[in-house]
């Protein structure tokens, strides 16, 4: 799960991070409002959306920039209209954009040097690591093309948590002056602090900057979550935004079901992560390209089945589905009565082909046959693939 900037900043307050002064609008009155209430600072308005590069990205009716500067409360209003109720696009957005139905206020700071610096889970080590640079404002991945030196990793025992020691050395590494040296390791601390508090996967603030006044504030943060602890956090799930999300995506978490969307045209219903990597992966191999990631799970009821092929067949781009189970907690019978009652619920209109295997395989072949059912059985896995991409080649031509 991703939250937005203004969540993320209201996050880190709660472990006394430093950061600029801010809330977040909605409405016009909103954002003049809070433009007020911060005095006679200079103010920077951001668009927010679940996407980086809003800086530099461009509004479907033509406005550039997603983030600006700018000194009076009229004109916060004036920028908030050009934002509010706007698709923005950005290189992380894709074409289709993200509509903006806020915009964070705040106080603008101003900048004398900008730091990278992120805490994330290392899974090599199951543990927390903190990768840190001195090229602040840039996206890492640049940098470790660019210049692969200049990046910082310290490794955190999980049991000892941050150390006061590793804190003071992050800060000598990313020079740091002597009278910055306390700021920054309380804000380090409070980074760490809010990542474990929150079972966090990842706290990256970019930028973490010294200001002319030589104040070290995080001016900018990303959050993601462990989605499998937010059961612990009610509070940080309430902050989702699924106005953000794939709306499939969203239909597949109130029925239990992983599913990610991706631009293929075979859709892709499985029982188990790996599996489902795999039928990806052959479906590749053979020439065509997978729609989706969906994993219904090891103990999938007929209900969830038939959801899942609701969520399928609402892409538009989807030529052919592909049913790929491996029966073990899971029987073959109950998943092949689900597809049964889901493709007569959902009217398919589309090639069905399934290939079962596994507990009860011969009663739900039998099953399927039975039905009356155009399915298009495949006896293993490189054969449901070579047919689904058959299928969709036949749709073509």
């Amino acid at each position: 799960m991703n939250i937005h900037e203004y969540q993320a900043k209201e996050l880190l307050q709660k472990f006394d991070v430093a950061t600029t002064r801010g809330e977040v609008a909605s409405t016009l009155d909103e954002a003049e409002q809070i433009a007020r209430k911060l005095g006679d600072v200079d103010l920077v308005v951001k668009a927010q959306i679940h996407a980086g590069g809003r800086g530099k990205g461009t509004f479907r009716n033509g406005f550039k920039g997603g983030v600006h500067i700018r000194k009076t409360p009229t004109e916060v209003r004036e920028l908030a209209e050009e934002m509010l109720g706007q698709i923005l696009v950005t290189h992380q957005t894709g074409p289709a954009g993200r509509m903006v139905n806020k915009v964070l206020v705040a106080e603008s700071a101003e900048i004398a040097r900008e730091i990278y610096f992120a805490i994330l889970v290392d899974r090599a080590t199951a543990a927390p690591l903190i990768v840190a640079s001195t090229e602040g404002g840039v996206e890492i991945e640049t940098v470790a093309a660019k210049s692969p030196e200049k990046i910082i990793r310290e490794e955190i025992d999980p049991l000892a948590g941050l150390q006061p020691f590793q804190t003071r050395k992050l800060a000598k590494q990313l020079a740091f002056e002597s009278s910055q040296l306390k700021c920054a390791s309380k804000l380090f601390e409070g980074l760490y602090r809010t990542f474990i508090a929150f079972d966090c996967s990842m706290v990256e603030v970019n930028p973490l900057v010294v200001t002319t006044k030589g104040e070290v504030l995080a001016l900018d943060a990303k959050f993601n979550f462990d989605d499998n602890a937010l059961y612990r956090h009610p509070e940080t799930a309430a902050m989702r935004d699924i106005a953000e999300e794939d709306p499939r995506e969203v239909e597949a978490s109130k029925h239990g079901l992983n599913y990610i969307g991706l631009d293929g045209n075979i859709a892709c219903l499985v029982n188990g992560a790996g599996l489902a990597m795999a039928t990806m992966d052959i479906i590749k191999f053979y020439g065509g390209e997978p729609a989706n990631f969906l994993d219904v799970g090891g103990g999938a009821t007929e209900e969830q089945v038939t959801e899942a092929f609701k969520i399928l067949i609402s892409d538009k781009n989807v030529k052919a589905i592909l049913v790929n189970i491996f029966g073990g907690i899971m029987k073959c019978d109950v998943i092949a009565q689900g597809i049964i009652n889901a493709a007569k619920t959902v009217k398919l209109s589309v090639p069905l082909i399934v290939r079962l295997e596994g507990t009860n395989v011969e009663l739900g072949k039998k099953l399927i046959a039975e039905s009356g059912l155009a399915v298009i059985a495949a006896d293993n896995l490189a054969d449901a693939a070579q047919k689904a991409v058959a299928a969709v080649q036949g749709r073509k031509s």
